[in-house]
């Protein structure tokens, strides 16, 4: 897989080395002279342009990329970047680094953003993911299909512990796809009978979270 990324910064490198390690190809772009450092990235290719501009982007070939993260510290340029690789050059994949909250509500495919990842909010949901037990956390949205991954700490007295997951009436649209304990991960086969404790990840539409959560911890309605 070819992958540009736009922003050459801490982010950008760390992204590109992650991925090079996973076998694909990285061409790193950035505007500011100061950031063309090819020995930290040495398997990625670099290209001093501004991605805002159209013809840096044809001088980056981005029509032969399957992907385009837009992880520049100016949401603005992470917006207009994301905008042109999808609509002048059909890029299949964009992603889009949010760095104020602020602006995640514009982070769409109206601007040409398949998936965008707020900092903030994963920092935010990874801390109440930490101290919470039996609220529903939710860690990240799939911006094509209206879902969300969540997870619930299941409480102790959570009518359902001791139960095996089959026998769970989970909602439409909700489904459990890894029990996490004792530092171990888990595939939910059904016949599992759930633990006080047990990190619930689930995919579930956003319409329904409210149901899962009162279904796994019924006395969160009266916190």
């Amino acid at each position: 897989m070819r992958v540009a990324i736009a922003g050459a910064g801490a982010v950008g490198r760390s992204i590109a080395r992650e991925l090079i390690t996973n076998g694909h190809q990285v061409l790193l772009v950035d505007k500011d002279p100061r950031a063309i450092r090819p020995e930290r990235v040495p398997d990625a290719e670099w290209l001093l342009a501004d991605s805002c501009e159209l013809s840096s982007l044809e001088e980056a070939h981005l029509d032969q990329c399957d992907v385009v993260i837009a992880a520049t510290g100016d949401d603005k340029a992470n917006l207009v970047t994301a905008l042109l690789a999808k609509t002048e050059f059909a890029v299949p994949r964009t992603v889009g680094r949010v760095n104020h909250p602020n602006n995640e509500w514009l982070f769409n495919e109206a601007w040409g953003v398949d998936v965008n990842v707020s900092t903030p909010r994963i920092m935010s949901a990874l801390v109440e993911e930490a101290v919470t037990v039996g609220d529903l956390v939710r860690l990240f949205t799939f911006r094509q299909s209206n879902a969300n991954l969540v997870e619930l700490t299941l409480p102790h007295d959570s009518p359902y512990v001791g139960r095996p997951s089959g026998l769970i009436p989970f909602p439409d649209n909700a489904a459990l796809v890894t029990i996490l304990r004792d530092g171990q991960v888990y595939a939910p086969d059904g016949d599992q009978p759930l633990e006080a404790g047990d990190e619930l990840l689930f995919v579930v539409s956003a319409d329904v979270e409210d149901e899962l959560q009162l279904l796994l911890n019924p006395d969160h309605s009266q916190d």
